[in-house]
């Protein structure tokens, strides 16, 4: 028999919570375990009944309920939290994901919706939940062994390839924020530098001189979690980590496909997140990275021949059966005062286009210039709205996939 959902509503207005009450009642495999007025409540309430799911109200008299959310993440990672806003800013639902949300819905959400937010984010409790109870019934082990189940949570891992078939479509500047922008503390993100002749990410970040893709290559066969941590640049502004290009051209050949997909592969066992950033051409490593992605982001900018290509590679998609829902289609630097419009991209190639990161000269080239992402310093520009906006995504398309 499967575990209901136990669910606690937080809300201070009375009515919304008897509203939602009555509405989950009629749900089979969804339990109301409780519901609170105020965010020092629910924080009270969460600790002693355990609920899988907690849905939080932002807007409270005591304690704001991403506050709330914040000191509940702080001492429980099981429970899911579901904000419910009547502000649609993405500044709010970026503040709501890095205090630890699953899921940020404005209010009042579609019945529809909220029930299907409260079952994704049930069934991760439940996941989370069994690896507790896993890790508490395993008997003591050496140190190593323990250092290698703490990545079993990340088994999993999703790798998502940033990719665009013309260059200069800012595909690593994409990936570099992306990345910033999936990282948290229970979402950790690897970014893999996949342009292994003139790979930037490492510059992208003011990182570069340090450990490349070359000290894992030869060891692809044997990785360890100890020695892929020892590799790994630390980007302490963010906390992502980074695999990084080979610090000279001709460097590149000492890395081949079959290394890199067994790396790929292995870092999906440490990382919630893969990000690949990968060169236009469609070479071993770029295949490679393609076959072992859950995501491919196709970057599309505002002119014809990168259009045209775009539309070769998803034709080249369909010739090799891969499926068009593992396409997330983006346009980057876009003007509005230029007549092509993502809708009209997404009409013409038949595969939608998401939306559009605006065209921000003034933010993203002294981003890049000084080496920190805008994602970092930069939140509450346009650009950074979009990424964030992308990123919410990528993760509900990477939920749809699976489900």
């Amino acid at each position: 028999m499967v575990d209901k959902i136990r669910v606690l509503i937080v809300d201070d207005v009375a009515e919304t919570r008897e509203n939602v009450r009555k509405l989950l009642q009629f749900e089979s495999d969804i339990e109301v375990a409780g519901s609170a007025r105020s965010g020092k409540e629910a924080v009270q309430l969460t600790f002693e009944l355990k609920p899988d799911v907690v849905l939080m109200d932002i807007n409270m008299p005591d304690m704001d309920g991403i506050t709330a959310t914040e000191m509940i993440r702080q001492r429980d990672q099981v429970t899911q939290i579901v904000i419910l806003s009547v502000q649609g800013d993405p500044n709010y639902m970026r503040r709501a994901m890095l205090a630890g949300a699953r899921d940020f819905l404005t209010k009042p959400p579609m019945a529809d919706e909220l029930i299907s937010a409260i079952r994704r984010a049930g069934q991760m409790a439940h996941q989370e939940r069994a690896k507790v109870v896993q890790v508490s019934a395993a008997p003591a082990a050496s140190t190593s062994v323990n250092q290698q189940s703490s990545f079993s949570n990340f088994k999993n891992g999703k790798v998502i390839m940033v990719y665009s078939p013309k260059g200069g479509s800012g595909v690593t500047t994409l990936a570099v924020n992306l990345a910033v922008t999936l990282h948290n503390n229970e979402t950790r993100t690897v970014l893999i530098d996949a342009k292994l002749q003139y790979g930037d990410v490492a510059v992208f970040l003011n990182e570069q001189g340090k450990n490349t893709i070359l000290d894992l290559a030869p060891r692809a066969d044997e990785l360890d979690a100890d020695v892929v941590e020892s590799v790994m640049i630390k980007h302490n502004a963010s906390g992502l980590h980074v695999l990084a290009a080979p610090a000279r051209p001709e460097q590149s050949e000492q890395v081949n496909s079959d290394q890199f997909a067994k790396i790929v592969k292995y870092l999906r066992q440490m990382y919630a997140y893969v990000v690949v950033d990968t060169a236009s051409a469609l070479n071993d490593i770029t295949l490679a990275a393609l076959d072992n992605s859950d995501l491919v982001v196709l970057v599309v900018t505002q002119d014809i021949p990168t259009i045209k290509n775009c539309r070769l590679f998803l034709d080249l998609l369909d010739s090799i059966s891969l499926p068009r829902q593992r396409v997330c289609f983006v346009m980057n630097k876009y003007d509005k005062r230029i007549s092509i419009t993502p809708e009209k991209v997404g009409e013409n190639l038949k595969q939608p286009v998401i939306g559009g990161i605006p065209l921000d000269e003034r933010v993203v080239i002294p981003s890049v210039n000084r080496g920190v992402p805008f994602m970092i310093d930069n939140k509450a520009q346009p650009s950074s709205r979009a990424v964030f906006a992308l990123a919410e995504a990528v993760r509900k398309q990477i939920e749809k996939n699976e489900s």
